[in-house]
């Protein structure tokens, strides 16, 4: 008798449904431990790079995600200025100071300033975005959720790095190269992104002169 009222509360317990997680629970995915720059290109997927089909329009930016009237290019102005920036109606940034890492200078009009990708739109493609879904597409051109995936650049430097990556360009100032390969490693980490052959080999000698950098990233959600 034991073993059959036993036996027949599991079945009952398998029976019940799984618990739902509480309304309002956090569902973003935890950050990943620091890696070093070596460890961190080792765990990026390798692939080769297509660039069959791409268009940029294929990654609709700038867009007001949070609906709260500033668009993804304002919203890096304003996190990204080192003093209060002055905001018009319809939330146009006039006025600010941003520190542009690639190149060492300092821009107090915006006008001045690309928001760069930080992998580029056709290299996202290149590297797996191909596969996505528009949603998730859009999500990764205006990805607000971590710093390293937008920043305010000079025009000019943006424009020189156009779609290229490390194999092809890097920042003209040389105390950027291992920050930037740290935030461009971080970045394909984030979103899964592969890397080629040319690529990871000049990601690994690159490395090999940044001593302890470290590589710090959230997977997308």
């Amino acid at each position: 008798m034991i073993t059959k009222t036993v036996t027949a509360v599991a079945g009952a317990l398998l029976m019940l449904p799984l618990a739902a997680a509480p309304a309002g629970a956090d569902t973003t995915p935890a950050a990943a431990p620091p890696l070093t720059l070596a460890d961190a290109i080792d765990q990026l997927p390798s692939a080769p790079e297509s660039r069959e089909g791409y268009k940029r329009t294929s990654f609709k930016h700038w867009v007001d995600a949070d609906r709260n009237g500033c668009n993804t290019r304002a919203e890096v102005l304003l996190a990204e200025s080192r003093v209060e920036p002055t905001v018009e109606a319809r939330c146009r940034v006039v006025s600010g100071e941003w520190y542009s890492y690639y190149d060492g200078v300092t821009v107090t009009a915006p006008g001045g300033l690309d928001i760069d990708h930080m992998v580029p739109l056709a290299e996202a493609w290149d590297s797996g975005a191909s596969a996505w879904d528009a949603a998730r597409r859009e999500a990764y051109a205006n990805d607000l959720g971590a710093d390293a995936s937008l920043v305010a650049v000079t025009a000019r430097t943006n424009r020189s790095k156009a779609d290229q990556d490390p194999a092809d360009w890097l920042p003209p100032l040389a105390d950027a190269h291992c920050t930037y390969i740290a935030e461009w490693v971080g970045t394909k980490l984030r979103w899964q992104l592969a890397a080629d052959d040319t690529e990871r080999t000049a990601l690994t000698n690159i490395a090999n002169g940044c001593g302890q950098q470290q590589v710090e990233y959230e997977p997308a959600p």
